[in-house]
């Protein structure tokens, strides 16, 4: 009786466990994987074509951004070849020799070298800027984190925002004198805002999420404000940044062309008076290419925040 099986049963039993072997998957499975999901390796080539492709649309930008300025240079330099007038406008080369020749020597001759007017003003670029950053950023985060600050405040930089810091300048020099505490305060005040505005739109487009797990896990206002809000709106802040950089050489050159001795701006505004236009294309020159450094810091500050923008 003990190896009795009623009949027909056992060929039944058999059959069935070969159609389960059979189901089985093979040696080396590893279980189901989730829809969509894609091995290891494949994976690893699909994040390796996607960095091809950004370094690939990051060089075409560039390169196409340099054949830009070349063709730029083509047809000022066939323009002026055309017109010859150096005193209306000088050619490339021209303006390229005078650059040369005084970015060692001073214009006028009882003035400051080409490199030390340019020194000059990235000076106040900065001291200003940083300050006007600090104070922005400082009072968009107020603003953002108390209603009655931002009721309080917005009206006045709505007031303040529009109007040019230029207009500012014979107030300045009438309160300040032409020394260098109104060329900071020009930039400050035409940097602030902006910074407020931008810190502010930031911080409003934070996942209200983040804001409220902080909190639950015991995060003060403060504490959440600065370790998670504004860590969250540092790539809206620094695009901010990025424009209001264009502001602060505004303001600074257009007040070394009225209330200076020194700087790109005064630079350019004796050159003009003696008609030395080659110079003042090469102090142009010499602005924007200070101003392109610049914003090419703040853009790789961008990519560090911003992971995602990484190639």
């Amino acid at each position: 009786m003990a190896g009795w099986q009623p009949p027909g049963l056992g060929g039944a039993v058999e059959d069935r466990l070969r159609v389960d072997e059979a189901l089985l998957p093979g040696e080396g499975w590893q279980g189901e994987r989730a829809p969509g999901e894609l091995d290891e390796p494949a994976g690893r080539d699909d994040l390796a074509v996607y960095r091809r492709a950004r370094r690939r649309a990051r060089t075409r930008r560039l390169a196409t951004g340099a054949a830009g300025l070349i063709g730029l240079a083509v047809v000022w330099q066939v323009a002026a070849s055309i017109i010859r007038d150096p005193v209306f406008l000088p050619s490339v080369t021209e303006t390229a020799a005078t650059f040369v020749h005084y970015i060692g020597r001073p214009y006028p001759s009882q003035g400051s070298p080409l490199w030390y007017d340019a020194l000059t003003s990235l000076r106040r670029i900065v001291i200003g800027f940083a300050i006007g950053v600090a104070a922005g950023v400082a009072l968009g985060s107020a603003m953002s984190a108390s209603r009655v600050v931002r009721h309080l405040v917005d009206p006045v930089i709505e007031v303040l925002r529009p109007l040019p810091p230029l207009a500012f300048i014979p107030l300045f020099i009438i309160w300040f004198g032409i020394g260098e505490l109104p060329k900071d305060i020009l930039i400050i005040i035409g940097v602030a805002p902006i910074m407020a505005v931008t810190t502010v739109a930031a911080l409003d487009e934070v996942p209200e999420d983040l804001r409220l797990c902080a909190r639950t896990l015991g995060a003060s206002r403060l504490c959440t404000l600065l370790q998670v809000q504004l860590r969250s709106a540092l790539p809206g802040i620094l695009t901010g940044m990025r424009i209001s950089m264009a502001s602060a050489w505004t303001s600074i050159v257009a007040v070394e062309l009225i209330a200076a001795t020194s700087g790109l701006g005064y630079l350019i505004q004796q050159a003009g008076d003696y008609l030395n236009t080659a110079l003042v294309f090469s102090g142009i020159a010499c602005i924007a290419v200070i101003a392109l450094i610049l914003d090419a810091g703040l853009r790789g500050l961008l990519l560090l925040a911003d992971p995602s923008r990484r190639g």
